[in-house]
């Protein structure tokens, strides 16, 4: 299956927020585009420090308390548009993304589809 097709297993939610984005190479805040359980697309109005296949953490703050951290390698880069496929998330951060993608999405049958979907992919890929 090419990677388009993979992509669009997981539904990606528009999401209008400001996040910061943290590598190796440096910090910036960028808008986040959209959303899903896969990944992100983000948007910068200047250059990120950051090369494909570099390995980076995205932090989309909800509120004053809550934060996603999502652990990501930058898949995809058209400047000013970025995308990152999102790596293994502590547990906190996956429950707030998918409470969020939930209420998005307002079908908690496609969530759970999605979610198995994301379970077989790690199988998978672990082994």
């Amino acid at each position: 299956m090419n990677t388009n097709d993979e992509r669009r297993r997981f539904t990606r939610i528009p999401f209008d927020a400001e996040c910061e984005l943290h590598s190796d190479k440096g910090s910036a805040v960028v808008q986040l585009i959209d959303i899903s359980l896969r990944g992100t697309l983000v948007e910068s109005s200047s250059p990120l420090p950051v090369e494909l296949n570099d390995r980076v953490k995205l932090h989309l703050y909800l509120a004053n308390d809550i934060l996603i951290e999502i652990p990501a390698v930058l898949t995809h880069a058209q400047p000013p548009q970025y995308g990152f496929t999102a790596g293994e998330m502590e547990i906190d951060s996956i429950t707030h993304l998918r409470r969020l993608i939930e209420l998005n999405l307002g079908d908690a049958a496609l969530l759970e589809r999605e979610l198995e979907q994301l379970i077989l992919d790690g199988d998978e890929e672990g082994g």
